[in-house]
């Protein structure tokens, strides 16, 4: 996403409108958020949308992804340097991504890869709101709302001495986990509108989606997320001539799991009916299960209760047991 560019929630599903209710609540504070979830639910869209709407919004928005530098400069780059402080510096030092973000947002992407040394040097920066840049002693004031993001499990790293503890809570103050697209259905149809909408303007090539293509897109768990969805849907406004895009546009894996057995029973056979209807619901909970991160995800996927959800998955463990 690059700087300047609008930012758009589309969230129509529960569990988005939940999301954005807290995002809503905590724009206009300068608290620690820890922003969590799979990759390419829209860690960055949320973490935007924070600083475009909260009283920081006439401030930088500087992000820096954790994984992409290399540790011999991520230090450097988040807390700059002075004059000589190694080989190759400017002679006049540079100021770090902190300082550059003071008075806005600095956005830690992928924060689980930051070196545990850095972290550290993070951490006293968040208790202190004052840094050292690189070959200095001079102690310089910053004031950056701070948010970081991440696709892993950073509670895990944390047990595993990954990640320091003390910096896990000095970030999750507001914890917000953005739910996978497979957790919210209902976003996928106003997020097909929406990224038609985008590329078909930015392109200048106006285009449609049929009601069987939509259907199927409804019926495919994205597993790469919304980053998939909207990738796919540039792809089908840049290459299909037609004024609507049908179903057969849509590529292979998304047709077949769009018409086979995920939106629809198939019979084949004579069995007893409550034979059926229990094969039906095992293979219901073992598709969500495949498709969803936690029980409450499953049991917003098939709309009953969690408690529901732990029953039927204890009873067809034990049925296969």
């Amino acid at each position: 996403m690059a700087e300047g560019e609008p930012v758009d929630m589309v969230a129509y599903s529960a569990a988005m409108e939940a999301v954005i209710t807290l995002v809503q609540k905590v724009s206009n504070v300068s608290s620690t958020v820890l922003i969590t979830g799979a990759s390419g639910v829209g860690k960055e869209v949320v973490a935007r949308y924070i600083h475009r709407t909260g009283n920081r919004s006439a401030g930088p928005f500087v992000k820096i992804n954790c994984a992409a530098i290399p540790e011999t400069l991520l230090e450097s780059e988040l807390f700059g340097y002075e004059q000589g402080a190694f080989t190759g510096a400017r002679r006049d030092g540079k100021p770090g991504l902190i300082e550059l973000a003071s008075g806005g947002t600095l956005f830690l992407d992928e924060i689980t890869e930051m070196p545990l040394g850095l972290q550290a040097k993070l951490l006293q920066v968040l208790q202190e709101k004052r840094l050292v840049r690189v070959g200095g002693t001079r102690q310089i004031r910053v004031d950056a709302r701070i948010m970081a993001a991440t696709n892993r499990d950073i509670e895990r790293a944390v047990k595993e001495g990954h990640f320091r503890n003390d910096l896990y809570y000095r970030l999750n103050v507001i914890p917000i986990r953005v739910p996978a697209l497979a957790e919210r259905t209902g976003d996928i149809a106003p997020l097909t509108y929406h990224f038609l909408d985008k590329w078909s303007a930015r392109y200048g090539r106006r285009r449609q989606i049929s009601r069987e293509a939509r259907e199927a897109m409804e019926r495919y768990s994205w597993p790469g997320n919304v980053r998939e969805l909207e990738n796919m849907l540039e792809f089908l406004v840049v290459t299909v001539e037609e004024p609507v895009i049908g179903i057969e546009h849509l590529p292979t894996h998304i047709k077949r799991n769009g018409t086979g057995d995920a939106g629809e029973v198939r019979v084949s056979g004579i069995l007893p009916l409550r034979r059926a209807v229990e094969e039906v619901e095992r293979q219901l909970i073992e598709r969500a299960s495949q498709t969803c991160s936690s029980t409450y995800s499953m049991a917003r996927a098939l709309g009953v209760n969690q408690s529901t959800i732990v029953r039927k998955i204890q009873k067809h463990m034990n049925g296969r047991a």
